[in-house]
């Protein structure tokens, strides 16, 4: 995978580009979730590489893009944009974990013509719909609740509570421990501001599938998605013996899934 950077007036974002390049390639964006950063797919990175165009990037606020102002989902769609103006890529595939799912979602709604599938891993749909309305108060204190937590506490909670396996956890430490408190909690306050700010429910004309880990138990994922499901007709796929980093967690069967959503396309 080769390492670029877009440089944006909000701040620098790294991404990586790998795998089949030929022009008539299909093209996979891997999108990360909270206070992770693209090695969360490197597994999915080396599986897929021989046959897929790959696009990894690190989300601003997190990785190496850390250092950025003005995190909003709109901001960080019109630099995935750009990333696929700067690869001649006209039409992507969508892969988000978590967060990168929100990513994934505004993507989609704002540039439907751009998208050829979205899999959404262990993340939620978009539409007060689905949160009652003191869950979503609750979604709007997270960053508060978590601030009270000694950082070591934080980071290790973050990391278990996301994973089963030690590659998991490990993987997850290593992304949750480069971020300082203040920004794991300033992540935190502005990924759900921005998740409550899309109050209409959202339904995909692209093919569209759901993943969530058999053990995700952070927050009401589980619930989210099988009210998702069931009210869009989403396919709903369950990852046997794995948590919220589902990805992660039980690679080899959640590659099995992926590949193949991918194959029919």
């Amino acid at each position: 995978m080769e390492e670029k950077i877009i440089h944006t007036e909000n701040g620098d974002i790294y991404y990586r580009i790998g795998g089949n390049k030929s022009i008539d390639t299909k093209c996979v964006v891997f999108v990360h979730g909270m206070t992770a950063d693209q090695t969360m797919f490197e597994k999915q990175v080396d599986h897929f590489s021989k046959e897929f165009k790959i696009i990894t990037l690190d989300l601003p606020l997190h990785g190496k893009s850390r250092h950025y102002t003005d995190f909003t989902f709109s901001n960080i769609v019109e630099v995935l944009k750009k990333i696929l103006v700067l690869e001649d890529v006209s039409k992507v595939i969508l892969v988000g974990q978590s967060l990168g799912g929100y990513v994934c979602q505004e993507f989609g709604i704002r540039y439907p013509e751009k998208v050829k599938g979205f899999v959404g891993i262990d993340t939620t749909p978009f539409g007060h719909y689905y949160y009652p309305k003191w869950e979503r108060f609750i979604l709007s204190k997270i960053g508060l609740l978590s601030s009270m937590f000694p950082y070591k506490t934080l980071i290790k909670s973050i990391s278990k509570g996301a994973t089963r396996t030690d590659y998991a956890f490990d993987n997850m430490y290593s992304s949750v421990s480069k971020l300082s408190k203040d920004e794991i909690i300033n992540i935190m306050n502005l990924a759900y501001k921005e998740l409550l700010k899309r109050t209409e429910t959202v339904n995909f004309n692209f093919p569209v599938l759901l993943v969530i880990g058999e053990k995700d138990n952070t927050g009401n994922v589980k619930k989210y998605n099988n009210k998702w499901a069931t009210q869009s007709g989403y396919q709903l796929v369950i990852i046997s013996d794995a948590a919220h980093n589902s990805n992660v967690d039980n690679y080899n069967e959640f590659n099995n899934v992926l590949a193949d959503f991918l194959n029919r396309l």
